[in-house]
């Protein structure tokens, strides 16, 4: 029996896909018009039942989340498969479109033409799609298909170090060089290969960075994810220590539970695995490092976001930090530091963060960035300024949702502090 809220959800996604649908089929037509009978079947036929397939494998989907409320390996596979197939289809219907609208400008020149001579009538050439448009359709279509594929497959796991040199002009003279390694957004829940988490972590370690900090998000839903992992991810070690905040998943809001009690308990485990993990857990509290005879104030709030899960206190901990100390900030929505910390009375020099993942799919070009979570989150990945406050938003080193990376891959950063002026 499907529900009505996963009736309604399906039926808007139809309606949003039939432009979708209705393009594609119009370029398989076309590409197959001129095969023998028996194959322009075959092909036209088997895209209407890999589509139905699809749309049956989404209804289930739906519902096991509906009482679930997380995806099993057969609702993974159907969301990968379904993102896949909606951006190649999105690829291929823009020339399509595009073709369409240079056929109406054209046939609109050629009728006014023709009609001033006596005749209304459409010149031939301009009156059908053009078989060669579609080939070349299929071939941009091919982009984003092998782009997924890849995500799917080896791009979840494809980690990169990101490094930048941060310049402060009150930075203590004995932290100048002195460098952090963040890692963000583990979602241990969504690993699937052992051996690559371990070239991650094996690639954070190889940096060598004084600190090593941890910005939220280290499970999926309930805190028992991280447990075989416990070993791997705990081999991640820093002179200066180990530090970590909680982020949005890691309470336990996206599950139901049988108790508040169930709920609250899941949080002290998750907790004591930060412990076990060798990680100091800052829940609105900071910690002073000393260097040198010099100190620096390392802040760690609980997650606050923009319109749910509101618990960090940025004031809690500031509670006995000098105003005039060097501050480095863990809160792991960056729309914490958007709303509270860029303005706050209290100079905060460095927040660093995450939670965007970058939505693991975009285009990163020499001057040119895209993604869809710019349209959430103003500052969604790499370094903002704003009243000499800096924010880093790091890519994140997991993946939940879409079991893919695309464009954006799993990041390590490790950030230099320099004494100065950029």
């Amino acid at each position: 029996m499907i529900s009505q809220n996963t009736l309604f959800i399906i039926i808007v996604l139809i309606a949003l896909a039939l432009p979708l649908e209705w393009y594609t089929y119009r370029g398989i037509r076309m590409l197959t018009r001129s095969w023998p009978l028996t194959k322009k079947r075959l092909v036209r036929r088997g895209y209407w039942v890999l589509l139905t397939g699809l749309v049956v494998c989404l209804i289930v989907t739906f519902q096991q989340f509906s009482h679930a409320h997380r995806l099993n390996d057969f609702s993974q596979a159907t969301v990968n498969a379904t993102l896949t197939m909606i951006a190649t289809q999105l690829a291929f219907m823009l020339v399509l479109f595009a073709e369409d609208i240079y056929r109406l400008v054209a046939s609109a020149i050629c009728y006014f033409q023709r009609r001033n001579e006596g005749s209304g009538a459409l010149h031939p050439r301009l009156a059908e799609r053009r078989k060669w448009v579609s080939q070349v359709a299929l071939a941009v279509a091919g982009a984003p298909f092998v782009s997924f594929v890849y995500g799917i497959t080896k791009g979840k796991y494809d980690y990169r170090v990101r490094r930048q040199v941060l310049y402060f002009d009150d930075l203590p003279e004995s932290f100048d060089g002195f460098t952090i390694t963040q890692v963000s957004d583990i979602h241990s829940g969504s690993f699937d290969n052992r051996a690559a988490v371990q070239r991650g972590v094996d690639l954070a370690l190889a940096q060598e960075s004084a600190l090593f900090v941890f910005t939220g998000d280290l499970v999926n839903y309930v805190a028992e994810e991280i447990v075989p992992w416990l070993e791997l991810l705990g081999q991640l070690r820093a002179p200066y220590g180990q530090f970590s905040i909680l982020g949005n998943h890691d309470y336990g809001e996206y599950i139901t539970w049988d108790s508040e009690a169930a709920k609250e308990a899941n949080l002290t485990q998750l907790i004591h695995y930060h412990d076990v993990l060798g990680y100091q857990l800052l829940n609105n509290t900071h910690v002073i490092l000393k260097k040198g005879g010099q100190t620096l104030a390392l802040l760690g709030v609980e997650n606050w976001g923009r319109g749910f899960i509101q618990r960090g206190d940025l004031d809690a901990a500031l509670a006995g930090v000098d105003d005039e100390a060097f501050k480095v900030l863990l809160s792991h929505d960056p729309s914490h530091w958007e709303v509270k910390v860029k303005n706050h009375p209290t100079l905060v020099q460095l927040t660093l963060s995450g939670h965007t993942h970058r939505m693991q799919m975009g285009v990163e070009l020499p001057g040119w960035k895209w993604s869809p979570i710019q349209y959430r989150y103003p500052h969604w990945a790499g370094l903002a300024e704003v009243n000499h406050r800096k924010l880093y938003v790091n890519r994140g080193f997991g993946f939940i949702g879409f079991s893919g990376r695309v464009g954006i891959w799993p990041e390590i950063t490790v950030l230099e502090l320099r004494r100065g002026e950029s």
